[in-house]
C-alpha cells in the first residue's frame, strides 16, 4: 500500500501536477502522515475525570442524532464495564438495554454481565474494546437511529449473547429481536436487532441458569442467544425508536442494509467532518486545536432529533405525530444552553436552530399549559433550575433573522411560562401567591434563617433562590419585552420593559451586592455574600454565591456599572472577585458549594451564570483585561486530557463557551445581535455561514504570549470597539487582529 502510494506521488511529481515539497512533508520517517481531519482532533476522553461532581462522558453518537452511547461504568477510573451499550436516552443517563456477550461455560450466568476490559479507543462515531478476561474483542460503530456491533470471540465455547431490558420486554420473532423498556412518564425506547448469523437456541437467565424462553417482560428481563462453536465472529446491527418496535426495524432497514462496520464508520466520520467543519481553525498550536474542536463536538450531543421516518413520540402529550417535514428535537437543558449553545447553532445552523425552537412551540402546545418548556427531556419537561430562558433563545434567533419557526405562538408560550407558571425553581405548578408578590413589589421575597416556608409551590430542596429568580426573571422579562415590539405587542413591551428594571429592587447601595430582602422589604442580616443561603445558596441564590450573581444583569450592563458607582469601580470589583479567597478550607467551600468550583478567586469557571463575566471589562473601558482574562481561564482549566474540564459540562452548555472564546468573541447577551470581542486563540478561523458566505477572523501573531490585541480591522476599516454585531459576520468578510505580548490599553475603549 505504502509503496504504491508512494509511486503515485512520484508520478504526479514528475507529471508536473503536484509539487515536491508536498511530497517531502508527505513523507515522515517509515511512512505517509495522512492530514488531519477535524473530527481526529476530538478527544472523548477530555474531562472524564471530574474535579468535583459530574464527568463528561465518552459519548459515540453523530451531531443531534437520536442514539448515543458511552460505556456504561461508575466513573473513568472504574476497573469494569457493565455491558456493553445500546442506547442512552438522556445526557448522563445510564443505557437503555444492555448487550452481554460470553463463551458458553466460561463464567457464571447474569443478566447483565460486569468485565474486565482493556486497550479502549473511542472516536466520536466508533468504539472498540477488548474484554480481557474474557477475550472477546469489540468493535461498534453508529448512524443515527441504528449501530453494528462485532464481536470476535477467542475463547472456546459457543457464543452467547445476552441482551437485557432493565424495565421493559424481549421478543425473539424467528428472524430477530425486539425489545422494550420504560423510561418514565409513560416514555418507552424500542430495540429491534439483527445478526448474521443464527442463533440455535433462545432463553433466559434465571437464577444463573438458562431456561428456555422467547418472550420475557419485567425487570432485568432477559434474552440469551446462543450460537454454533464456530460462529467466532458475530455482527450484530440493531435500530432504536421511541415510537415502537416495528419503526425501531425500520429505522434499521433505512440506515444499516448491510453488516460492513468498516462502511459505517467512514459515513460516520464523513457526517462528523461536516458538521464540524463548518469551523475550520488553523495554527500551530495543536493543542488548542484538540480542545476546541473536542468543545465543539460536545455541542452536537444535544439537543437531539428524535423525527423518525416523518414521525416523533412526545412524552408532553404521550402521542405519535407527524412532523410535516421539521424535525423534533428534545433533551435540551435550557438554563445552560441559551447562553452560548443556541447562539452558537444560529451562527453556524440556523435552519437547525428554527426547528429546535419550532419543537419548544409544539411542546407548548402538547402540555396542558400553554407554556414554553425549561428543561425538555426524552420524557418530557422536568422543569428544572430557575427562570425561564427559553425566550432568550427565542429572541436571539429572531433578532438575528431565524425565521422558520412560528414567533406568534412562540412569544405566547413564553409569555405564558413567565407570567403564568410560578417562578418558583424546579416547580411547573400555577403561579401562587409568591408570584402575586414578585408582580406587586417587583422581587421574590427572601426568609430568614430557619424560618418556616409558607408558599406551597417552593420546592422543599431548591428552596425559593430570590436573588437569582429575581434577577433571572428580569432578563427574561426584557428578552419578552423585546418580542413584544417586533410584534407590534406596545402594551405589552411597556410594561415587561419597566418589569424588566426589577433587579434593581435588590440591589444594596452600600455594598453593591444583589442582597435578599424579606416581605417588608428589609435587607436580610447579617449576612455573608460567600456563605449565606445554605446548601448551594439556594435559600437566597442558585448553585453559586453572591459574587457570581453580582452580575447578573446580562440585558443591562450600562445601567449595572452605574449601580456601581461607574467604569472605574465597576472593574475594581471585577478585579476584586478573582482575588477574593474562599474564607473557608476548600473542604468546607466545596461541601456547600460544590458546583462552585473551577475557581480563581470567588469566580466559578465550572457554572454557567459565570461565563460572561469575563467580557463584562469590555463594557467599562479595560477590553485588555478581558482578553488577559479569556486567555488565562481556558489555559487553566480547559486541557486535552482527563481532568480537562472543570466541572459539569452540561452537554454543550460549557463547551459553548470554549468555542466562541477560542473563535476571539462571545454572546454575553442572548437576544441582542452583538459579540463581545476576547482574544482568538488561532491565527486563521473560518466560518461557514448557513447564508453561503464565510466570515473569516485572521489573528497575526496569536499564541499564548501575543493574548493581547493590538490594532484591528473590519473588512479592511479600522475597529477600536470590542464589539462585532451579528449583521458584521452574516455579511461575511474579514475580521483582522493584529496581536502582541503587551496590552494595548487604548484599543478598544470606545464604547
Amino acid at each position: 500500500m505504502f509503496k504504491s502510494n508512494l509511486s503515485r506521488l512520484r508520478s504526479a511529481w514528475r507529471r508536473g501536477k503536484m509539487a515536491l515539497p508536498v511530497v517531502l512533508f508527505c513523507i515522515s520517517g517509515q511512512a505517509v502522515t495522512a492530514q488531519q481531519t477535524e473530527v481526529d482532533y476530538v478527544n472523548p476522553y477530555m474531562g472524564n475525570i471530574s474535579h468535583l461532581l459530574v464527568p463528561t462522558y465518552p459519548t459515540v453518537h453523530l451531531p443531534n442524532s437520536l442514539l448515543r452511547v458511552y460505556p456504561e461504568r461508575a466513573d473513568y477510573t472504574s476497573d469494569q464495564l457493565k455491558g456493553l451499550p445500546l442506547i442512552v436516552t438522556s445526557h448522563r443517563g445510564s443505557s437503555a438495554f444492555n448487550l452481554s456477550p460470553i463463551s458458553a461455560g466460561s463464567r457464571e450466568l447474569a443478566p447483565v454481565l460486569q468485565y474486565s476490559y482493556d486497550q479502549e479507543q473511542i472516536k466520536p462515531y466508533t468504539y472498540s474494546v477488548y474484554l480481557d478476561r474474557d477475550e472477546i474483542q469489540v468493535d461498534y460503530a453508529v448512524s443515527h437511529q441504528a449501530a453494528i456491533y462485532a464481536l470476535r470471540f477467542e475463547k472456546p465455547g459457543n457464543p452467547q449473547l445476552i441482551f437485557n431490558t432493565k424495565k421493559g420486554d424481549l421478543t425473539w420473532d424467528g428472524k430477530g429481536l425486539s425489545g422494550s423498556q420504560d423510561i418514565g412518564n409513560n416514555t418507552k425506547v424500542y430495540l429491534y436487532a439483527e445478526f448474521d448469523k443464527q442463533p440455535q437456541s433462545i432463553d433466559q437467565v434465571k437464577d444463573g441458569k438458562l431456561t428456555k424462553s422467547k418472550a420475557v417482560s419485567g425487570d432485568q428481563a432477559n434474552l440469551v442467544l446462543s450460537f454454533a462453536g464456530d460462529a467466532k465472529d458475530l455482527k450484530v446491527r440493531y435500530g432504536i425508536s421511541f415510537i415502537d418496535a416495528k419503526q425501531a426495524k425500520a429505522n434499521l432497514q433505512r440506515e444499516i442494509k448491510h453488516y460492513d462496520i468498516a462502511k459505517v464508520k467512514s459515513e460516520g466520520k464523513s457526517i462528523w467532518n461536516a458538521a464540524l467543519g463548518k469551523l475550520k481553525v488553523e495554527g500551530t498550536n495543536e493543542t488548542d486545536k484538540h480542545i476546541f474542536y473536542t468543545s465543539l463536538y460536545r455541542t452536537f450531543e444535544r439537543p437531539v432529533n428524535i423525527s423518525e421516518g416523518g414521525r416523533y413520540f412526545s412524552a408532553f402529550d404521550g402521542k405519535v405525530h407527524n412532523d410535516g417535514g421539521k424535525p423534533f428535537f428534545t433533551d435540551d437543558w435550557i438554563w445552560d444552553s441559551y447562553r452560548a449553545h443556541h447562539p452558537l447553532n444560529v451562527l453556524i445552523d440556523t435552519e437547525k436552530e428554527g426547528n429546535i425552537l419550532q419543537s419548544f412551540v409544539r411542546m407548548s402546545e402538547q402540555m396542558d399549559n400553554f407554556w414554553l418548556p425549561t428543561f425538555p427531556e426524552i420524557n418530557g419537561d422536568s422543569r428544572r433550575m430557575n427562570s425561564n430562558h427559553g425566550v432568550a433563545a427565542i429572541l436571539d434567533a429572531y433578532e438575528k433573522g431565524v425565521r422558520n419557526f412560528d414567533i406568534e405562538e412562540a412569544y405566547r408560550a413564553a409569555k405564558g411560562g413567565i407570567t403564568e407558571k410560578t417562578l418558583a425553581p424546579w416547580s411547573g405548578k400555577a403561579a401562587g401567591k409568591m408570584d402575586q408578590f414578585f408582580k406587586e413589589k417587583g422581587y421574590i421575597p427572601a426568609l430568614y434563617p430557619g424560618e418556616k416556608e409558607i408558599y406551597p409551590e417552593v420546592h422543599h430542596f431548591e428552596k425559593r433562590q430570590p436573588i437569582a429568580v429575581t434577577l433571572g426573571t428580569s432578563y427574561d422579562l426584557w428578552c419578552l419585552a423585546q418580542l413584544a415590539k417586533h410584534l407590534g405587542k406596545m402594551d405589552d413591551y411597556d410594561k415587561f420593559m419597566k418589569q424588566s428594571f426589577n433587579y434593581r429592587n435588590v440591589f444594596n447601595e452600600q455594598t453593591k451586592f444583589f442582597h435578599p430582602k424579606d416581605e417588608a422589604g428589609k435587607f436580610i442580616e447579617p449576612f455573608d455574600y460567600v456563605f449565606s443561603g445554605g446548601q448551594g445558596a439556594r435559600e437566597y441564590y442558585g448553585e453559586n454565591n453572591a459574587w457570581i450573581y453580582r452580575w447578573d444583569v446580562q440585558h443591562n450592563i450600562p445601567d449595572l456599572i452605574n449601580l456601581m458607582g461607574g467604569d472605574e469601580q465597576f472593574v475594581h470589583y471585577l478585579d476584586e472577585m478573582f482575588i477574593q479567597p474562599l474564607g473557608k478550607s476548600k473542604f468546607d467551600f466545596y461541601q456547600q458549594l460544590p458546583d462552585h468550583t473551577g475557581n480563581v478567586g470567588q469566580f466559578s469557571m465550572t457554572n454557567e451564570p459565570s461565563l460572561h463575566i469575563p467580557y463584562l471589562y469590555n463594557y467599562a473601558g479595560q477590553p485588555w483585561m478581558t482578553q488577559k482574562r479569556i486567555k488565562t481561564l481556558i489555559k487553566q482549566w480547559f486541557r486535552n486530557d482527563l481532568m480537562g474540564v472543570p466541572g459539569d459540562e452540561d452537554g454543550g452548555g460549557l463547551s459553548s463557551f470554549v468555542v466562541f472564546s477560542q473563535l476571539g468573541f462571545y454572546p454575553v447577551t442572548p437576544g441582542s445581535p452583538v459579540y463581545s470581542i476576547g482574544s482568538p486563540f488561532f491565527e486563521k478561523s473560518t466560518i461557514s455561514l448557513s447564508n453561503g458566505k464565510t466570515f473569516t477572523v485572521i489573528a497575526k501573531g496569536a499564541s499564548d504570549t501575543n493574548k493581547y490585541i493590538q490594532s484591528a480591522s473590519l473588512n479592511g476599516r479600522e475597529l477600536n470597539k470590542p464589539q462585532i454585531t451579528h449583521a458584521d459576520i452574516l455579511q461575511g468578510g474579514t475580521l483582522e487582529f493584529v496581536m502582541g505580548p503587551k496590552a494595548n490599553r487604548n484599543w478598544g475603549t470606545t464604547k
